[in-house]
């Protein structure tokens, strides 16, 4: 069995108008080991400013691991979302998300399939993210570097869209980064969804549900941020003894819209991990 360590994805700064720097230095303050930063292609202003926590991969990645380094925290992955089903841009933005990871020392980025055109069929859109997939594995394969397919859209919102999705391409790289959330929110029990997939989760991300969130179930896919994990509906213990039994380290990586609700969050999840 591997070992389970709780983490932090960069949005629980966004609220906050805190910049990448500025995000990393709070998550170590309040205990995080992990952090999952966010990257983007090119230049846009509110990360300019400092007011945005994405990084963008024109900037050097060895500048982003300084930065973590000087903070005592590691990276799990990269935020690395893109719409499989048009490969004129996933392919070249996650074939770079991979060499940047690769720069960093992190072993996954997490992606979905984005949202589908309304012109395009079913039959298209996993006839287009097959191509994108079989491109980008390519690349991952050579660099080593895992794709971690989300449960965050409308395929992928039920478990057998998401494996079939994670089914595209035969290669060991091509993973699942389970989020409890987005299948909750989607109306899918987020405990069968882990089970169906687990042989094939490599990444988490620790999201809760509560509050005015409960009045959106089966109205969406998923939503950005959750609650402090602990204050929603997700049973974690439930969740921790099911990922604990895999052969391989998972972090999981709090997805909520506070540094509030991070620090309460890397509370219970300690907690949980310590008893199980």
């Amino acid at each position: 069995m591997g070992n389970l360590y709780a983490g932090v994805n960069m949005e629980f700064v966004r609220s906050a108008d805190k910049s990448f720097e500025a995000g990393v230095k709070i998550a170590a303050e309040l205990g995080y080991e992990y952090i999952e930063p966010m990257v983007h292609n090119g230049r846009e202003l509110l990360s300019e400013a400092g007011y945005f926590h994405s990084f963008s991969m024109d900037e050097d990645p060895l500048w982003m691991k300084e930065i973590c380094d000087r903070n005592g925290v590691k990276i799990s992955g990269l935020s690395g979302h893109c719409p499989l089903m048009r490969p004129e841009i996933s392919v070249p933005y996650l074939q770079r998300a991979i060499r940047f990871a690769s720069d960093l020392g992190t072993l996954i980025v997490n992606t979905d399939e984005g949202v589908k055109p309304d012109w395009m069929t079913d039959e298209q859109a996993f006839n287009m993210m097959e191509y994108t997939l079989t491109q980008v594995m390519k690349t991952a394969e050579r660099y080593g570097i895992y794709i971690g397919i989300e449960d965050h859209q409308i395929y992928s919102k039920v478990p057998e869209g998401l494996l079939r999705i994670a089914n595209l391409v035969d290669s060991p790289y091509l993973q699942i980064n389970y989020d409890s959330g987005n299948a909750y929110m989607a109306g899918t029990d987020p405990y069968e969804m882990l089970d169906k997939a687990l042989d094939r989760v490599y990444h988490v991300h620790a999201k809760d549900i509560g509050g005015v969130q409960l009045e959106e179930r089966g109205k969406v896919t998923g939503v950005p941020v959750g609650v402090a994990c602990g204050e929603g509906v997700i049973d974690w213990k439930k969740i921790c003894a099911k990922l604990k039994t895999l052969p391989r380290d998972i972090v999981l990586s709090v997805e909520c819209g506070t540094i509030e609700q991070a620090r309460k969050s890397l509370e219970h999840l300690n907690e949980v991990i310590k008893n199980i």
